[in-house]
């Protein structure tokens, strides 16, 4: 009886978190003190820029810096209020490189500067507004249907309504506003991705025969993968944008692969993926003229044309070196479209190879904590969620500096939470605050809270 009465005084003290005792309150110090760690890079980045440009410290600049160490730290303090049992990582993660991109856009644009700062700051209130009030993340599964019908209304809606920019059929204008659909469309078709396989991955895994040695999957079951293969190229016929339909089809694969544990999934999908762009290739002028600025991007015939941007981008890595030319030493400003798609170029050029390693080392310590959050999950739908914005996050930070640094094709998506844009910064936002309260409801069911 002694026992039990300990066991249950220190779950009660577990469940207030107070005085700092409870593991909640223990991961909130940990999240304040890597907030604290992070934040200087938006004071340096600030002193740097002032002494590149004007020769001193300028202290109305001081703004810029101070107002978003104010809105990541009252974050941290709503979170620490309301859910202090969240993954203490995740939140640090995002600040950093939230911080990086407002330092690059402060050099670059100092107008899209001042609109990130709002979209950022509606950014973390949504986030934490999910948060707050989206008590139970596995409610979500119940609408799986309804939120995958509104996910694919978003897609289709720009091969109807959309507006052509960059080459790419990606936006919704409304008036003085361009919104993105697919950048929230990604969000609600992984949860549903998770949900639908999270019910179904027994009947799948289960079944097949082998061949060679390899499980294939029956063709009954490949439907979820034909569906989505099909998607996949309406998203590249349509919208002309490579970007999007290897996202899509990527994150699909990524949560297939783990609620079935069978390679075979991943082999057929690759190769019908490949299959189909190949056939769009031979069959499309905006596949073909992308693939060959591509291949040859300093082609005397294009170089000043259609490859230009990929070939600034390569001049501004080889200029950068290993440390970089310095904040405002460099000329990103030669690249077209540098505040969107090519800001890791930017990086590249006055950060150096140290600094776009460091950049791209965050979005995998950001993609390995969602996974560590996937495997601490007790049931599946929250496993299968995690992963899957876990991918989205990896995969098109991936996708985007492939395509900068010529690994890939050229793409039209944007570098979560460093790239300038308003839909793109919000939806992951709300693609953390989903994060968020994965931890929180697989700690708590695994701790019998």
């Amino acid at each position: 009886m002694v026992e039990a009465a300990m066991r249950e005084k220190g779950a009660r003290a577990d469940r207030r978190g107070a005085g700092g005792a409870g593991p909640g309150m223990k991961n909130r110090w940990k999240e304040v003190a890597l907030i604290a760690a992070a934040l200087p890079i938006a004071f340096l980045g600030w002193i740097s820029l002032d002494l590149a440009r004007e020769g001193r410290v300028v202290a109305g600049n001081a703004v810029y810096p101070l107002v978003l160490s104010g809105a990541f730290l009252l974050a941290h303090i709503i979170l620490r209020r309301f859910r202090p049992e969240a993954d203490p990582v995740l939140l640090p993660l995002t600040t950093a490189l939230c911080l990086v991109g407002m330092v690059l856009l402060l050099r670059l644009n100092a107008h899209m500067a001042r609109l990130q700062l709002v979209w950022m700051g509606v950014g973390i209130a949504c986030m934490l507004l999910l948060v707050a009030f989206l008590r139970d993340y596995r409610v979500m599964e119940r609408y799986r249907y309804t939120l995958a019908l509104l996910g694919l209304a978003l897609l289709f809606s720009t091969m109807i309504l959309g507006r052509e920019v960059n080459g790419a059929r990606l936006w919704l204008v409304l008036g003085p506003l361009r919104f993105q659909p697919s950048e929230l469309a990604k969000i609600l078709l992984a949860v549903f991705f998770a949900a639908y396989l999270a019910e179904r991955k027994e009947l799948i895994a289960a079944a097949g025969k082998s061949v060679w040695g390899f499980n294939l999957p029956r063709l009954r079951d490949l439907g979820p993968l034909l569906t989505m293969w099909a998607l996949s190229l309406l998203l590249l016929i349509f919208q002309r944008d490579l970007g999007s339909s290897l996202l899509f089809f990527g994150i699909f694969l990524a949560v297939i692969y783990v609620s079935t544990q069978r390679p075979a999934f991943v082999l057929v999908g690759i190769i019908l993926f490949l299959a189909g762009a190949t056939v769009t290739f031979f069959i499309f002028g905006h596949v073909e003229s992308r693939v060959e600025t591509w291949l040859d991007p300093l082609d005397p015939q294009t170089v000043n044309g259609e490859s230009y941007q990929i070939a600034q981008s390569l001049f501004a890595f080889a200029d950068g070196g290993l440390s970089g030319t310095g904040l405002a030493r460099g000329s990103p400003d030669l690249i077209p479209f540098v505040e969107t798609d090519f800001i890791y170029a930017s990086a590249g050029e006055e950060l150096g190879l140290f600094g776009a390693v460091a950049l791209a080392l965050l979005y995998l310590a950001f993609s390995c904590r969602g996974l560590y959050i996937a495997l601490r999950s007790p049931d599946d739908f929250g496993k299968l969620l995690a992963v899957g914005l876990s991918a989205i996050v990896g995969l098109q930070s991936f996708i985007i500096m492939g395509g900068v640094t010529r690994l890939l094709p050229l793409t039209g998506i944007t570098l979560p939470f460093v790239s300038y844009g308003g839909s793109s910064l919000v939806s992951n936002f709300l693609l953390l605050g989903l994060l968020l309260c994965i931890s929180v409801g697989g700690r708590g069911l695994a701790e019998g809270h």
